[in-house]
């Protein structure tokens, strides 16, 4: 019989993003799903061939898609692009109303759906219990990062650096495979102000889940430039465990100054490249869930400036921003790749959708886990400067891992 385009469009029985999810697990097609910061709308792409490109990350350049970048990947002062893993949008589904009501973004997704992908099984497997979960912690990794900290500050009190992020990790076992689509419905509830992705790489036998607040780039369809320097943690508690209001966070000097520290280096960005009609609002308290932290907003009109191409540059002159590395950067790189001891792998570098909606929004792979079949890694780090405590660092890596795991211990 044949369908047409309205026909198809007019159809009320669409997948469901677990029938989405699990044809591309047992497709083996690389799958992205994600919800933008303070958005109700959630996205979900499939690319059907399972091999994922290495592409030059240029807005101007890429189809519809999704990137995904490692720490370690930039330039090196070369000013070419650099490339970054690329899922192709072949298919492309997306909710409103809560993320109840999923439907094709284009003809193409509806046309698969209808003529391929309702003729497949998927068995949707019991809801697991996300908190059934041990953690694998090594009674050394704790001496371990202080010394780490410590090695820094005596580093940069030498004037070998002005900062530097050492990061860390830490292990847990699930009981079952956890349900990835239940944990992100969680994370999109928990953090509305936060970047919601899980990424599932079958080439790599991994799902990276995020929920981070940091915007690393993002050029909307008026041609609006944002980005943000983010830097200093505490708490979003009071000690006996009620909410503080942002105008009750108090930093130290050492957390204003790291957070000034990343504001510098993006107006240093913008005059290497002679651009100076930008607005740059704060610092003020920003709140990320659990976490409260110091922010800066930067915007620029790319249009009145007549610079269409700023989204692309900025991003090769801003990854990896001081926020995730350190200053100077090759110095705090140096540092990093000499003392961590493991790969960082995609965690701080970016990620996100690319001409979506005529729209491209990446920000810093931060507050995250590699999933990898019942074993999940989570990552997280700490700025240092010269007047860093190791016990204090630690302590904030701990406040940062809790961003998931508090995700995973809820009933």
């Amino acid at each position: 019989m044949h369908v047409t385009t309205t026909d198809i469009f007019t159809r009320t029985q669409w997948p469901t993003p677990d029938q989405l999810w699990q044809t591309a697990r047992l497709s083996g097609f690389p799958a992205a799903i994600w919800r933008l910061p303070n958005a109700d709308e959630k996205h979900l792409i499939l690319q059907t061939e399972s091999a994922l490109a290495e592409a030059p990350v240029d807005f101007d350049e890429l189809s519809s898609g999704f990137v995904l970048s490692r720490f370690d990947n930039f330039d090196h002062g070369n000013s070419a692009p650099f490339k970054a893993l690329f899922l192709r949008a072949d298919l492309h589904f997306s909710a409103t109303a809560g993320g109840t009501d999923w439907q094709p973004a284009n003809e193409a997704s509806a046309s698969w759906w209808s003529a391929t992908g309702s003729l497949l099984s998927v068995d949707k497997a019991p809801a697991s219990d996300l908190s059934a979960f041990t953690t694998n912690d090594n009674p050394a990794e704790k001496a371990r990062f202080e010394e780490i900290v410590a090695e820094a500050v005596s580093h940069m009190k030498k004037g070998g650096f002005r900062k530097v992020v050492a990061s860390r990790t830490k292990t847990i076992t699930f009981g079952q495979k956890p349900d990835v689509l239940r944990l992100f419905d969680r994370l999109c509830q928990a953090y509305p102000t936060a970047f919601i992705s899980a990424v599932w790489l079958p080439e790599y036998q991994q799902i990276w889940i995020s929920a981070t607040p940091e915007r690393l780039v993002s050029v909307d369809r008026d041609g609006f430039f944002r980005t943000l320097s983010l830097a200093g943690t505490q708490s979003a508690f009071h000690p006996d465990g009620t909410e503080k209001l942002p105008a009750e966070a108090l930093w130290s000097q050492k957390e204003i100054e790291e957070q000034a520290l990343v504001s510098r280096y993006i107006i240093e960005c913008f005059k290497k490249i002679r651009l100076r009609e930008y607005l740059e609002e704060g610092p003020r308290t920003i709140q990320a869930g659990n976490l409260m932290h110091l922010g800066s907003h930067f915007t620029v009109n790319t249009r009145a400036v007549h610079y269409p191409q700023l989204g692309t540059v900025m991003l090769r002159l801003l990854h990896p921003t001081s926020a995730v590395c350190g200053m100077p950067r090759a110095a705090a790189f140096q540092f990093i790749q000499q003392h961590e001891g493991y790969d960082r792998e995609f965690y701080s570098g970016f990620l996100g959708p690319v001409n979506i909606q005529e729209e491209s929004h990446l920000f810093v792979h931060i507050r995250c886990l590699k999933l990898e079949n019942r074993q999940a890694t989570l990552y997280a780090g700490a700025g240092l400067t010269e007047d860093s405590v190791p016990e204090r660092e630690w302590q904030e890596t701990e406040m940062k891992c809790q961003t998931l795991l508090r995700c995973l211990t809820v009933s």
